[in-house]
């Protein structure tokens, strides 16, 4: 009983405070929990503007450069669309003005028609000259869709075909007017990736953000993200960046995260130690904290003031690119910030600065006005000097400066100011003062300049002669009475031949320097009145009378000729080129100067066909041929699509049982107005018009559909032999298209003419035929005798069969020599295995020496026309050969 007591004695001391002191517990820990929720709140804030500041400076500085590179190329669109005719050498000289600005810009280049034909600068970037948009399927959609457009449009990054990556911006050129108005090309400009990162901020070592930048298109869809760690789904701040199609969507947020333990955990410890003091007097401890939580309050105010301040100040510092400095009036030490140090021309390396730095650094002629203004500004409190300060390698900059002098208690008096560089403004000021100086002079020069201007418009500025709008004019001017009054206009079209190479292998310095003389040999072989012009890269046009006749023009050409085959020396080497020459006449008043560049042009055309190196005169019956050739060609094309050419097939037999073995498919064309038109009608204009390897694909086709339908019918074909163009064994897909059609092996033979790969090292050629040995299609050699096949090459190839040409056939009747020959032919075939086809066989007579010669397969009119699918089926069907054999 007494024990308990005495306990309660010990213990009556808390009951008072024990309500209390439990109250301001919850209290203490209800406000600290709140507090340490507010200051994890205000911390993020203050992240956030941070993070967006930093965000700020860089959208800014990013979209500025773009938006500046942007400007740049304009000037040489606009200029484009006015000189669609643009040569390199023009195209550098702009482009190299634009590169000289301050932009992050590694490359021009031009694609007229969207094949890059223009490019600067050139060195380095030879890969892009020739280059097609429209086959390149990495840089096609951006192409296209400036064009379609009408806008710029800014692609990347980009991997380039010269190597690298960069950003791309694709400028549409559009030449004339209203109606007139034509899609000329694109400008395509490169924009260096890292150089733009660098200069726009995003790699800067004080950048206190992780920032990633995505591409969006106009409609905002989401693209890539192509810079910077994913930040998706980690609250970033964001901004965009707007471009000349679609935007990019910047994001950032802190390097560390949003998560700042150091203030809280301050906080959290003061929790603590106020948990352990409450102990102490409630009363005292009340207002301790309520004194510390006004003290709180009023320091966060004042930490966001200043953090507004100073962040406002460093944009403003940054944005005008002032530099800050200090000085100790007593002690003459300075305190510079980066900017200064890069005014001066010194290390950014935060080390001591003096007042000799400064002495050092001023220009000796501006040195005792320097010193005069500053021994002023320290007696006065108001510093006010503009110098020049020379740095340590050798590069001279102007520097204005103002400060003002202040003091506090405990400390020396100090004189704090701002510099910055106006050397730029110096110089405009000069070269305003210059300019104003030099107008009256440049005024008496406008006429002389507009003279200028005038001989270069219509002069080509290499070679010095008249250029292609001269030439227009001149021809307009004399179509009403003839060349100087002559009542005639005779014109020569000349092109260069082998000049590409000389470009290709020496440069275009040296096909340049070929153009000079081609241009001097030019002057020197035509009268002084004749008009000599350049229209074109190797291209030239002479205009003159054609009263002299046709015979004056040819000796003139003659010439021409014999000149420009004579070698000319460029840097050691000795360069070989010739000309091609067109002519044309016209007389009579009111001349068609259009149609006489059209003849001229055609019989130039006429003169390349016949070897180059010579002239042709146009004639009726030259227009009447390509006016022919012309019609054959859209003939053969709008057959095509109609699906005129059809397969005929003539048989071959065995030579000894006359067994069927096989048909030779042969192509017709079964022509809507001239009926059935055998292969020598069109295949010449075929070959140029590059579809032979469509016309075989369709013989192939009906080929293999005509003996699915045979052997349906109970006729036995064994195989099909098909003609193979030269250009579509060239084909990198010919195997691909071929094994989708399913051909059983030995059923389809391919015919090669022997010059087509016999002796042509062809390793695209080599691998299709192997390939085709693979997939079962036997190889023939077809007009055996007529071309320059070795004994090696048949052993390279060995193929299947080998049909000896008919013209080696048709005279052993008579031809005891023919006879051994063609014996010597069929024993190689045998010796190697190979199977000899003899076609040509015109008579029971050939089909008897040539079974004797040892021949294994006869093909020729003695047994068979070639023939209709249908006529053929009539004629298996009968076995109509027994009879003839």
């Amino acid at each position: 009983m007494n024990s308990t007591a005495s306990q309660d004695n010990r213990l009556s001391w808390l009951r008072p405070i024990a309500i209390p002191a439990v109250i301001a517990l919850i209290v203490l820990v209800t406000g600290g929990l709140f507090l340490d929720k507010q200051t994890s709140i205000l911390a993020r804030e203050r992240l956030r503007a941070d993070v967006q500041a930093e965000l700020s400076l860089v959208r800014a500085k990013l979209e500025g450069n773009i938006n500046g590179n942007i400007q740049l190329v304009r000037g040489l669109v606009s200029t484009l669309a006015t000189e669609p005719g643009m040569d390199q050498a023009r195209f550098a000289a702009l482009a190299s003005s634009i590169l000289a600005e301050r932009s992050q810009l590694r490359l021009v280049a031009a694609a007229p028609g969207l094949v890059v034909t223009m490019a600067y600068p050139m060195a380095g970037n030879e890969a892009v000259i020739g280059l097609d948009y429209v086959l390149d399927i990495a840089q096609r959609d951006a192409v296209l869709q400036a064009r379609d457009t009408g806008r710029p449009v800014l692609a990347g990054p980009v991997d380039l075909v010269q190597g690298g990556q960069g950003f791309v911006g694709r400028f549409p050129v559009f030449t004339g007017n209203g109606t007139e108005r034509r899609f000329w090309g694109v400008v395509s400009a490169v924009v260096d990736m890292d150089r733009l990162y660098v200069e726009s901020g995003l790699l800067a070592p004080s950048l206190g953000s992780d920032i990633s930048i995505t591409r969006r298109d106009a409609r905002g869809v989401k693209g890539q993200r192509f810079f910077g760690p994913d930040l998706d789904g980690q609250d970033p701040v964001l901004s965009t960046v707007t471009l000349p199609s679609g935007f990019w969507e910047v994001a950032a947020r802190p390097k560390g995260g949003w998560t700042s333990d150091s203030g809280i955990w301050v906080l959290r410890g003061t929790l603590i130690v106020a948990g352990a003091l409450i102990l102490f007097p409630i009363l005292i401890t009340g207002r301790l904290i309520g004194e510390r939580q006004l003290h709180i309050r009023v320091l966060k105010q004042r930490e966001a003031e200043l953090e507004r301040l100073s962040h406002r100040l460093a944009l403003a510092l940054d944005s005008s690119e002032v530099g800050v400095w200090e000085m100790d009036m007593a002690t003459r030490d300075l305190v510079w910030d980066e900017r200064m140090n890069e005014l001066y021309g010194l290390p950014k390396d935060g080390g001591p600065r003096h007042f000799k730095h400064w002495n050092a650094a001023l220009h000796p002629a501006d040195f005792a006005a320097a010193q005069t203004d500053f021994s002023k500004g320290m007696r006065t409190g108001q510093y006010k000097s503009v110098f020049r300060v020379t740095w340590p390698d050798g590069t001279v900059r102007t520097i204005k400066a103002i400060g003002a002098v202040y003091s506090e208690a405990g400390s020396n008096p100090r004189l704090v100011g701002v510099n910055w560089d106006i050397t730029e403004d110096v110089a405009r000021s000069e070269d305003l003062r210059r300019t104003k100086l030099l107008t009256e002079a440049r005024n008496r020069e406008l006429e002389a300049a507009k003279s200028r201007i005038e001989h270069n418009a219509l002069h080509d500025s290499l070679t010095g002669l008249p250029n292609r709008r001269y030439l227009d004019d001149i021809l307009k001017a004399n179509a009403g009475d003839g060349y100087a009054g002559s009542g005639s206009i005779a014109l020569l079209h000349l092109d260069l031949d082998r000049f590409k190479q000389i470009n290709d292998t020496l440069g275009h310095a040296a096909g340049d320097a070929m153009l000079v003389h081609a241009s001097a040999v030019l002057r020197a072989n035509c009268r002084a009145s004749d008009f000599v012009a350049r229209i074109g890269g190797d291209e030239f046009v002479v205009v003159c009378p054609a009263a002299d006749g046709d015979q004056y023009l040819g000796m003139m050409a003659e010439r021409i000729v014999a000149q420009m085959r004579k070698p000319v020396s460029y840097q050691g080497h000795q360069c070989r080129f010739g000309v091609s020459i067109g002519i044309a006449a016209e007389h009579g008043p009111d001349i068609d100067v259009g149609r006489l560049l059209v003849n001229a042009d055609i019989a130039l055309y006429r003169a390349k066909g016949r070897g180059r190196n010579r002239f042709e005169y146009f004639s009726e019956a030259l227009q009447a041929e390509v006016v022919h050739t012309k019609r054959v060609a859209d003939e053969i094309l709008s057959g095509l699509e109609r699906e005129e050419f059809i397969a005929f097939y003539q048989p071959q037999f065995d030579a000894r049982s006359h067994d069927l073995v096989g048909v030779e498919a042969l192509v017709r064309w079964r022509h809507p107005v001239l009926g059935l038109r055998a292969p020598d009608a069109f295949l010449a204009t075929a070959e140029d018009l590059n579809v032979m390897a469509t016309i075989d694909r369709i013989v192939l086709e009906h080929a293999l559909a005509d003996l699915d339908r045979w052997e349906s019918m109970g006729l036995k074909v064994p195989r099909a032999s098909v003609n193979v163009s030269h250009r579509r064994l060239h084909d990198d897909a010919l195997i691909e298209s071929l094994e989708k059609l399913h051909i059983p092996p030995g059923r389809i033979a391919f015919e090669l003419v022997e010059s087509i790969y016999l002796d042509e090292d062809d390793a695209v050629i080599a691998h299709n035929i192997d390939q085709l040995k693979e997939l079962g299609i036997e190889i023939e050699i077809d007009d055996f005798g007529t071309g320059y096949a070795s004994i090696v090459s048949l052993q390279k190839l060995r193929p299947a069969r080998l049909k000896i040409d008919r013209q080696l056939v048709d005279p052993i009747l008579d031809d005891i020599g023919q006879r051994q020959l063609l014996a010597s032919i069929v024993d190689i075939g045998k010796s190697m295995g190979i199977e000899v086809i003899a076609e040509g066989v015109e008579s029971m007579a050939h089909a008897a020496i040539l079974t004797e010669l040892g021949c294994d397969i006869l093909q020729g009119y003695a047994f068979a026309r070639p023939m209709s699918r249908d006529d053929l089926e009539v004629f298996l069907g009968e076995q109509r050969w027994r009879r003839a054999s």
